[in-house]
This record gives structure tokens, sequence and C-alpha cells, in this order.
């Protein structure tokens, strides 16, 4: 029987007993309908799974004890950092979720000139949160311990100018010159991936992403839509560089 899988952004010491959030603490005992005695397994990102025991059920707390500590190795050998044009609702939540699947290893939300998602400080903010929780519960499902990061969104311009020197960099394009039988990754070099939105990078894009190194890699010959276009390279680069086999 697969026992329940929590993320909790809380220590978890060995043999302690652990007040949890709001959130996973509704999550277990309204939803899943666990009470005292009843087994789960926490993780908080750190790479670990931990068994718990559900301590008590109050109306303002509930209390877990903390167990035994596992190494939850499930993490791929290629680094692949997701540039996702910002899509619209279920669409960037489709994303996020199924990137964390197949084991990405961090997403940066971007904004660009036809993007059509318009995000003023306060939407950010909140989005960023329900990004987050997305990519949470992409982990408590697919087994991962370690939780992929997900940047504050930002403007195509500055998400460049922020990524550290290195890696390949490769701009999805159907008449882009690279194929995936050509590439070449390098032990421990990690893979930018750079998927457009909804209407596409724009010619200006296009300068900056290449003006930082990206190249373009053609899939085949169809046009995917953004919320199968980085899901698809992404599998893609993990069957040949990484661990789905």
């Amino acid at each position: 029987m697969r026992l329940t899988r929590l993320y909790v952004d809380l220590p978890l010491p060995p043999d302690a007993e652990v007040a949890l959030p709001e959130g996973p603490a509704g999550h277990l005992t309204r939803v899943l309908r666990l009470g005292p005695g009843d087994a789960c397994v926490l993780f908080n990102g750190d790479g670990f799974d931990r068994a718990a025991t559900v301590a008590s059920v109050g109306k303002r707390e509930v209390l877990v004890r903390i167990g035994e500590a596992t190494v939850a190795d499930r993490e791929s050998p290629l680094r692949i950092g997701l540039l996702q044009g910002i899509a619209r609702g279920e669409k960037m939540d489709l994303i996020l979720q199924k990137a964390t699947e197949l084991g990405v290893d961090h997403v940066i939300p971007v904004s660009s000139q036809r993007s059509e998602v318009k995000l003023d400080a306060a939407r950010a903010d909140k989005r960023l949160a329900h990004w987050r929780s997305v990519v949470a519960a992409g982990c408590e499902q697919s087994g991962r311990a370690r939780v992929p990061t997900v940047s504050s969104p930002a403007p195509l311009a500055a998400a460049l100018d922020g990524l550290p020197a290195g890696g390949l960099r490769l701009l999805l394009d159907p008449a882009g010159g690279l194929a995936l039988p050509t590439l070449a990754v390098e032990a421990g070099q990690p893979v930018y991936l750079a998927v457009g939105p909804e209407g596409g990078w724009s010619p200006l894009d296009r300068e900056q992403l290449h003006a930082a190194g990206f190249q373009g890699l053609r899939l085949g010959p169809r046009i995917l839509r953004t919320e199968t276009a980085g899901l698809a390279a992404i599998a893609a680069l993990q069957a040949r560089f990484g661990d789905l086999c």
C-alpha cells in the first residue's frame, strides 16, 4: 500500500513532534481522513523522505511524529532550466506540474512582447505562490524529494541577464539549426531551454535570446503549442542525456 506523501516547508528533526501548517494539515485530516496512529511520509525539499505518524488531531493543530529519514534519489543527472513564456491559467499549471514530473531542475517564468498574461506586482506574487504549490504537488505525486525552484516572473531581458554563465542554451524553433541527434551535453553541464508564450517569440525576443547564446533546436516538422513544446523537449532531452529509458 502506497503511503500518503506530503511536502511541508518546515524542519523535520527525527523523533520530534511537529505541528503541520494549515494546508498539509487540512489535506491530511479533512481530505484523506487520516487520524492518530495513521502513517504518512513527509519531505521538505532536502532530498530525504521521512516516515511520520499522526500523533494527534485537534481543532487548531495537527501533530505528527517524525521517524526515520531515507534518501529519495530520484533526481535526474541532467539539470534542465526551463525559461517558460508565461501561459494562461491552467496551461501554466500543466507545464509546471508535468515539467516537475519529468525532472526539470528549475523554472524561470518570463514575460515577452507577445505574452498574453500581464501581471502587476500583487498578481505576480500570488501567481508565484500558486506556481510553487503546483510544483510541490508534482513532487508529492512523482516521488521527488527536492523541489524545483520557480523564480519570480521577470521580463525576458532581465531573466537572460540573470542566468549563470555557461550551459547549453536551446531555443525551441521549428527552423532551428540543431537537432537532438547532433547535441552533446558534457557531464554536469546545465541545459537551459527557452519556450515562448502562446503568441510565440517576437523578432526582438529572438534577438535577445540569440545574443544570450541560445541556439535554435528543432524537435520535428510540426509547430507545438507552448504547453506541449517544453514538455516534449524535456522528455526528449531526459531520454537522450538524463534518466528516462
